[in-house]
């Protein structure tokens, strides 16, 4: 049995905390004073198509003060800071960021640096429908992790059911779901439509921002093919919304910065333009 902390009790958050839970682990949740009184009042409940339905105490805190093997930071980027504030400086144990970008992993190394910092991806549906209340509905709930602290996390969560796959190159691992992700979630926001017609509409930007990223995300030392990424978008059902775009309808701060701003940075940092990229993200500043 371990301690572990899940920082953002959230779709993502929500859903490995319970599985943590049933599998024996003590579990803490960090979050907002209303979170925090919700859930130790109601508790976990999760329905899952993958894991079926199924309920479990849920003790939360405000703040992080007892030790913990394993902290998962899955807070949406925007809310990044605020829950950081959470965690004393001093956590010593492996953290594991569940985020969108690549610029995170160095702000987290910064601002804990006795903490082992894992890189990580996930591949799931999981949304909070309501404090306490998860609803998971794709079969799946992969989870790729990369460098020293993995054996931890695919120790816990491979434990609890999930499919961890250790991974050689923390960057590898980064890039790959960001050359897919920047172009899906900044064409359909920007056409403000869901892939489909985002497809149609934005055609000539979503070539040319998958061809940028795609040269950044090779320059980090991935095997990106920008024709595999295309073809992988022309296959996503007609009627996909990124996230992006949903925090865009719903009026939700934008994780622009994470997404867009981390193609930017690396592209000015090699030396590899950016020009598309950065047309689209600065149309999408002002909802941001």
């Amino acid at each position: 049995m371990s301690n572990v902390a899940i920082v953002g009790p959230g779709g993502v958050g929500g859903l490995l905390g319970g599985m943590l839970t049933r599998a024996g682990h003590d579990v803490v949740y960090v979050a907002r004073p209303e979170t925090a009184a919700l859930l130790n009042e109601r508790g976990m409940n999760v329905h899952s198509v993958q894991f079926g339905d199924f309920s479990v105490p849920a003790p939360a805190v405000e703040a992080l003060s007892s030790p913990a093997e394993l902290c998962v930071v899955a807070t949406k980027a925007t809310t990044l800071s605020e829950a950081l504030d959470r965690v004393p400086p001093s956590f010593g144990g492996v953290l594991l960021p569940l985020l969108n970008g690549v610029d995170h992993m160095e702000t987290l190394r910064a601002r804990f640096p006795s903490a082992r910092v894992v890189a990580g991806s996930i591949r799931v549906e999981s949304t909070r429908v309501a404090a306490g209340r998860i609803e998971h509905t794709s079969p799946f709930s992969g989870i790729d992790v990369a460098g020293d602290g993995s054996d931890v996390v695919a120790r816990l969560l491979g434990g609890a059911g999930f499919d961890v796959t250790v991974r050689d190159s923390e960057a590898s691992l980064l890039w790959d779901k960001l050359a897919l992700l920047a172009p899906l979630a900044l064409i359909t926001t920007a056409a403000r439509a869901s892939i489909g017609t985002a497809r149609e509409t934005r055609r000539d930007d979503m070539t040319q921002v998958v061809a940028e990223v795609a040269a950044v995300a090779r320059a980090n030392g991935t095997q990106t093919d920008p024709a595999a990424i295309l073809s992988i978008l022309e296959q996503i059902p007609a009627t996909m919304k990124s996230s992006m775009l949903r925090d865009a309808e719903a009026g939700r701060p934008l994780e622009l910065d994470a997404i867009g701003g981390s193609v930017l940075n690396a592209g000015a940092r090699l030396g590899i333009p950016t020009p598309a990229t950065a047309r689209v993200v600065d149309e999408l500043r002002p909802l941001s």
